[in-house]
C-alpha cells in the first residue's frame, strides 16, 4: 500500500539524475502569480547549484560534503559571541542555547565541563519563581522557552543540570496555563495553540511531573487541529502547518492517543510536502521549499512510521525520499563558512542550521537500524530523538534520573 511514497534504506545512496529531474520542475500552467514566480525563481536557482555540482562531481567523487568542521567553528563562536543581528532575540536565549547545543551534538561534539556548568548557571537564571523558564534572566515564563530550557538541561545531561529544575514549580507553571478545553495558552493570558500543548507534554514527560489530570481533554482537542488536507493546524479551523503537524502528532503520541488521528490523511499530506524537483520539504501547500521543515516535515515520518507499526501495516522504511532530502541539505543548504540555511539566497541562522541538521539526521538513519549516508562516510550525524529533537541517550539518561523522583500531585495553579 505505502510502498508508491517512498525509497528504502536497502537502497544505495546516490544522487539522482538531475537532467530527468527538470521534468519535475514546477508548471504554471500559463496562469502567473507572485507564489509561482517565486517558486519558479527558487527552482531555478538551484537548478545552477545542481548543475554547479554536478561539474564538481566530475572532478572530486567525494561529494556530497558535510561541512563538518566550518558548522562546528561557527556553532561554537555564536555560543560565546551572536552576531548583532541577534538583538531581536534577546526573549529567545534560551532557544539559542538549545539550538546550538542539539547542533552540536548532532555534529558529535563534546562541551568541556566548565562550559556545561556555565549554561547550566546561564539556564538556571532564566527560570521563574512561578516555574517554567523565560527566554533570558527574569523575563516571563513561557511554554516555548521552558522547551527550549529543558532540552538543553538535558542535552548538558549532569545532577548539577537536573537539579535545576524546579519541577513542583514547573507543574504549577503547566497548571496554570492550561485551558478549559484541554489545550495550553504558551504564558498566562497569552495565545492558545498546538505549540503549547507539545511543549507542556515534552517537558512534563521528560521531567516526571507528567499526570493524568494536568492532560485531561487534551488528546481531543489536538484531534479537533487535523484538518481536511489531514495535517494539523495551530487550532481548530486554521490551516494545517509542518511544524504545527508535528507538534500535534508528537503530542498524540506522548499521550498514547496516536490511534485517535487519521493516520492516512496525515500520511498523504505529508509526503506531498516534499518538493520533487528541490528534494525539499515545504511547510504548506503551494510554499517554497524551507531547510527548516527538513525536520518539522521529515521528523514526522518515523512518527507515523511507529503507529503504521502498531496497526501491523508498516514498511521496512521511511516513507519519504531519503536522499533527494539529503540532497537539498548538502547541495543547496550549507554555507561555506559555517552554519545552514533556508533556501539559497538566505543568510545562514541558528535556528535553520538546529533543524536542517535534525532533517539530515532523520534522512541519514534508517528504521532498522542501518545509515543511508550520502556521499562520505563521515557525512553522518549523530541520531535525534523524532519525538523531542534531543539526542536519544539524553533522554533515556533524563529519564532514568527524573523516573526516581516521585510525581508532584494536586497542585493548585499560581494565583
Amino acid at each position: 500500500m505505502y510502498k508508491m511514497f517512498g525509497f528504502g534504506c536497502s537502497m544505495a545512496p546516490i544522487m539522482r539524475n538531475f537532467e530527468e529531474l527538470k521534468k519535475e520542475r514546477f508548471n504554471e500552467e500559463n496562469e502567473n502569480t507572485i507564489t509561482s514566480e517565486d517558486q519558479i525563481e527558487v527552482e531555478r536557482t538551484i537548478q545552477e547549484l545542481f548543475r554547479t555540482f554536478k561539474l564538481r562531481c566530475e572532478v572530486d567523487k567525494n561529494l556530497p560534503k558535510l561541512l563538518r568542521w566550518e558548522h562546528v567553528q561557527c556553532l561554537k563562536h555564536w555560543l560565546m559571541y551572536l552576531p548583532p543581528g541577534y538583538k531581536c532575540l534577546d526573549a529567545s536565549r534560551t532557544w539559542i542555547c538549545y539550538w546550538i547545543l542539539h547542533s552540536l551534538t548532532l555534529l558529535e561534539v563534546t562541551l568541556p565541563e566548565d562550559l556545561k556548568d556555565a549554561l547550566v548557571d546561564f539556564i538556571g537564571r532564566c527560570q521563574s519563581k512561578e516555574g517554567g523558564f523565560g527566554g533570558g534572566p527574569g523575563q516571563m515564563p513561557h511554554l516555548a522557552t521552558t522547551y527550549a530550557a529543558v532540552n538543553s538541561l538535558c542535552i548538558i545531561g549532569n545532577k548539577k543540570a537536573y537539579d535545576i529544575i524546579n519541577r513542583e514549580a514547573l507543574q504549577r507553571f503547566l497548571c496554570a496555563v492550561k485551558t478549559p478545553e484541554g489545550a495550553f495558552s504558551m504564558h498566562r493570558g497569552g495565545e492558545v495553540d498546538i505549540r503549547g500543548v507539545y511543549c507542556a507534554l515534552s517537558v512534563a514527560t521528560l521531567t516526571n511531573v507528567f499526570t493524568e489530570c494536568l492532560f485531561e481533554g487534551t488528546a481531543e482537542w489536538v484531534i479537533s487541529c487535523q484538518t481536511y488536507e489531514g495535517g494539523f493546524s495551530g487550532c481548530p479551523g486554521m490551516e494545517a502547518h509542518g511544524g504545527y503537524a508535528f507538534c500535534g502528532l508528537a503530542s498524540l503520541l506522548l499521550l498514547n492517543k496516536g490511534h485517535l488521528c487519521d493516520v492516512d490523511a496525515l500520511l498523504r499530506w505529508t509526503v506531498n510536502r516534499q518538493m520533487r524537483f528541490e528534494g525539499g520539504f515545504q511547510g504548506r501547500t503551494n510554499k517554497l521549499v524551507d531547510g527548516c521543515y527538513s525536520f518539522w516535515q521529515g521528523g514526522a515520518f518515523p512518527l507515523i512510521h511507529s503507529l503504521l507499526i502498531r496497526e501491523g501495516n508498516a514498511p521496512d522504511y521511511l516513507l519519504f525520499n531519503q536522499n533527494a532530502l539529503q540532497e537539498y541539505i548538502l547541495v543547496c543548504c550549507q554555507h561555506p563558512g559555517g552554519g545552514l540555511l533556508d533556501k539559497p539566497g538566505k543568510p545562514r541562522d541558528i535556528y535553520h542550521t538546529c533543524y536542517t541538521l535534525s532533517g539530515l539526521s532523520v534522512a541519514q538513519h534508517c528504521v532498522d537500524g542501518s545509515l543511508n549516508v550520502l556521499g562520505p562516510a563521515d557525512n553522518k550525524l549523530g541520531k535525534t530523538h523524532p519525538i523531542y529533537n534531543i539526542g536519544p541517550e539524553a533522554v533515556l539518561k533524563a529519564a532514568s534520573h527524573f523516573s526516581r523522583l516521585d510525581v508532584p500531585q494536586n497542585i493548585p495553579p499560581v494565583s
